[in-house]
């Protein structure tokens, strides 16, 4: 293993990070939120903020990691820094020249994903990384290496704001001003988190709440029944023969029919429930309140409603329906949904099956 090479530009470098004055400074929350929301879009279980000084690696931020290993030896960051303009992906470390060797992809259960985001200042200085890690081979779809690359600009930015006030502490005396600002940038870096955080709860097709959000709000809904013994019914939904539609018009198409869908079941479901994207042509819908023969009734009308969709194909779906019983937990009410749909699919398609 060869430790990485400096960058061509390695003093002008330095010097923009050092005048960031952020090297052995307190954790700061901004910073954390950013390296968790990175995680969690990405799916991975580790996820860093690091600034590569003249001899060492240094974390401003982390999750996952325990205690990170400051070593410009092992750093994979280090080689992130030497290219300003891309992302640095490492799919599996044991097969890259550059890392196979390294102790911490040697060791058991070490490093095998690496994707790292450069933290680039507007000046072109690559000062460090915002990178995500696994312990397992990993690939990144397109819109999570975007998001990757969003939330690095987010941290050029927030290290912006650091060093403008400090400038602004020095220079300013009219101290309502300076809050004015300061408020200003905050808000702005709080709304873009509440953005990007938005990401890892909504479907990036249909706009829908996705898996993950559907989970957490039957959670929701099973201890709010359980308290007030209110009824509760989950259905899940799937298109049938959605392969053939993707096969004979294209995915194009096929992604022009989930949409109309999703928003057809989104209108059903305002105010009295949730419909979300489970994954693939899936669909759930979360009707609290409603009993077995109510929500029954709903998902016949929503049956009929996507044989009227103004999509110019021939579409229908299967409906697997469960009402809570008081034994339920989460995943088995769901489970009894997803076995009414394999009967549904099982009984001829395009058709209401209630669970017992």
């Amino acid at each position: 293993m060869s430790r990485p090479p400096k960058p061509d530009n390695e003093e002008a470098r330095l010097a923009a990070l050092h005048g960031f004055d952020i090297l052995d400074s307190e954790p700061e929350r901004a910073f954390d939120d950013l390296v968790r929301i990175a995680a969690g879009i990405c799916g991975v279980p580790m996820a860093a903020v690091t600034l590569i000084d003249r001899d060492r690696q240094w974390f401003k931020a982390q999750v996952g990691m325990g205690s990170p290993d400051p070593s410009l030896d092992t750093s994979f960051c280090a080689h992130t820094v030497l290219d300003p303009t891309a992302a640095t992906v490492v799919p599996d470390a044991t097969r890259d020249h550059r890392f196979a060797d390294n102790p911490l992809v040697a060791t058991a259960n070490g490093i095998r994903f690496y994707a790292g985001a450069p933290l680039v200042t507007q000046e072109g200085f690559a000062l460090g990384a915002l990178c995500v890690v696994d312990d397992q081979p990993h690939e990144l779809a397109p819109f999570q290496l975007q998001a990757l690359d969003a939330l690095s600009r987010q941290i050029v930015q927030l290290l912006e704001l650091r060093r403008v006030s400090k400038q602004l502490r020095h220079q300013l005396q009219e101290r309502a001003w300076y809050e004015q600002q300061m408020q200003h940038y905050q808000d702005q870096l709080e709304q873009q988190n509440a953005d990007l955080s938005e990401q890892t709860k909504t479907d990036p097709l249909t706009g829908l709440p996705n898996r993950r959000a559907f989970a957490a709000a039957l959670d929701g809904a099973m201890r709010k029944a359980a308290q007030s013994g209110d009824p509760l019914a989950v259905a899940v939904l799937d298109v049938d023969h959605f392969k053939t539609v993707n096969d004979l018009h294209g995915h194009d198409e096929g992604d022009r029919v989930l949409v109309a869908l999703a928003d057809m079941l989104k209108s059903q479901a305002a105010g009295r429930g949730m419909a979300a994207r489970h994954g693939g042509e899936e669909f759930v819908i979360l009707m609290p309140g409603a009993s077995l023969e109510e929500a029954r009734l709903q998902c016949e009308f929503m049956r009929q409603a996507v044989g009227l969709l103004p999509i110019g194909l021939p579409v229908s779906v299967s409906i697997g329906l469960a009402a809570r019983s008081r034994d339920d937990t989460s995943e088995t009410l769901f489970r009894r949904a997803d076995q009414a749909l394999y009967e549904a699919k099982r009984s001829g398609r395009d058709r209401v099956v209630a669970a017992a």
